[in-house]
């Protein structure tokens, strides 16, 4: 299985971490000691690319609107198309009112 090659102590203390963050604020705090500005706002596009990508916006759109490389766009695409389903799932649940476009 795809997820197996990131299961371990250490991923599963830090998921578990994640599910104990109670608001935004909390998340802010422990993502701001956790990692640096440009790995958060890498994570941040990664996910707003595949929204964009789920509501059928063009590479260019996507490119112009959050900087994000073709390659970044690309590789966001195959996650969206073959991954696990994570990015699917996270995004019904922020947009249900497109869960089912």
């Amino acid at each position: 299985m795809q997820l197996d090659k990131i299961r371990g102590h250490q991923t599963d203390q830090l998921f578990k971490a994640m599910l104990e963050l109670k608001d935004i604020e909390e998340c802010y705090a422990f993502f701001d000691d956790l990692c640096t500005i440009s790995e958060i706002q890498s994570l941040a596009q990664r996910l707003e690319v595949a929204h964009m990508l789920k509501v059928k916006k063009t590479y260019d759109t996507i490119q112009n609107e959050t900087g994000a490389s073709t390659a970044t766009i690309s590789r966001v695409r195959r996650c969206v198309d073959y991954g696990s389903g994570g990015y699917e799932k996270i995004l019904d649940r922020l947009y249900p009112d497109e869960a089912s476009e």
